[in-house]
């Protein structure tokens, strides 16, 4: 018989725990989490649509600078890091859950081709939120998104992370 879950109330959380908790749900930027609790967090932020709505007021805030550097943070679908697994636990099975760690050679060479073209174009990492998707609607995003302006891919890769950021909330607070 499984155990239940425990239920999680973040308001309750010591810093460290929260962190520790919640620091990954911008990809290497606990930052953010460490802002959202010296924030003061109450019952409204106990839910992942709440401490969502926070964390994202944090990321939004912030100049274009940190946001860049959120974005650099991401690893590339389906990347080095994948095949040498060396991403954090949450991209691994968000990357898995997309198919991305079962591809074929010649898909692999297709992505890596389309990963370089995209951060030399962007100068940051294409970003999707993967959880959900097949490898083939990555793969038709990545080819439709590639040639957009960097403006714009700003825009998006920023609308993603807030994505990712509310699926990984989810997750823990089930």
């Amino acid at each position: 018989m499984n155990k239940p879950k425990q239920l999680i109330l973040p308001s309750s959380l010591s810093k460290d725990k929260f962190i520790k908790m919640f620091g990954g749900i911008f990809e290497h930027s606990e930052w953010i989490a460490e802002q959202t609790w010296e924030k003061g967090l109450n019952f409204n932020h106990d839910k992942a649509s709440g401490l969502h709505s926070l964390m994202v007021s944090i990321f939004r805030k912030a100049n274009e600078v940190s946001k860049i550097e959120v974005l650099k943070s991401h690893p590339d679908l389906a990347g080095r890091l994948m095949v040498n697994k060396g991403l954090t636990k949450e991209s691994t099975k968000e990357q898995a859950s997309a198919g991305l760690d079962s591809l074929n050679e010649l898909e692999q060479t297709f992505f890596k081709s389309l990963n370089k073209s995209y951060k030399q174009k962007h100068q940051f990492p294409f970003i999707i939120a993967a959880k959900g998707l097949s490898s083939d609607l990555i793969l038709e995003a990545f080819r439709n998104r590639v040639n957009n302006s960097t403006d714009s891919e700003f825009v998006e890769a920023c609308v993603q992370v807030e994505k990712i950021a509310y699926l990984r909330l989810i997750d823990i607070l089930k």
